[in-house]
């Protein structure tokens, strides 16, 4: 991570500890999706339905705008924004293999918890 990023976050971290309980706060999600080409787009959000929305819209990135339609395939809950900041500049400092890997594995555990 970019020594810039890091010193953001960690202000966020302390600025996050300060600030009411973390019941308050929603849950910052990190998320990957599909686009129409087959690249990937990495994003953070706490209203992830909503951002799904923007996205298929055209109305939550330039990436994406052109690349329409998206497809979510993989999402985590990372707690507060500071968490999921760090998490995307990880996620996004991965290779095109290494994000198929986590989203395979996220797959798989969705067909295992299902209802059967």
């Amino acid at each position: 991570m970019k020594p810039r990023y890091r010193s953001m976050i960690r202000k966020m971290e302390i600025r996050e500890s300060r600030s009411r309980a973390s019941t308050d706060r929603p849950a910052w999600s990190l998320y990957i999706l599909k686009c129409c080409d087959g690249s990937f787009y990495t994003g953070v959000t706490n209203d992830l339905d909503r951002r799904l929305r923007a996205h298929q819209d055209g109305r939550a990135s330039r990436y994406t705008r052109t690349r329409r339609p998206v497809e979510l395939v993989y999402r985590e809950e990372c707690g507060g924004r500071s968490q999921a900041l760090s998490r995307e500049c990880a996620v996004k400092s991965m290779g095109r293999k290494g994000k198929e890997g986590l989203i395979a594995g996220f797959a798989s555990r969705c067909e295992s918890e299902a209802p059967e």
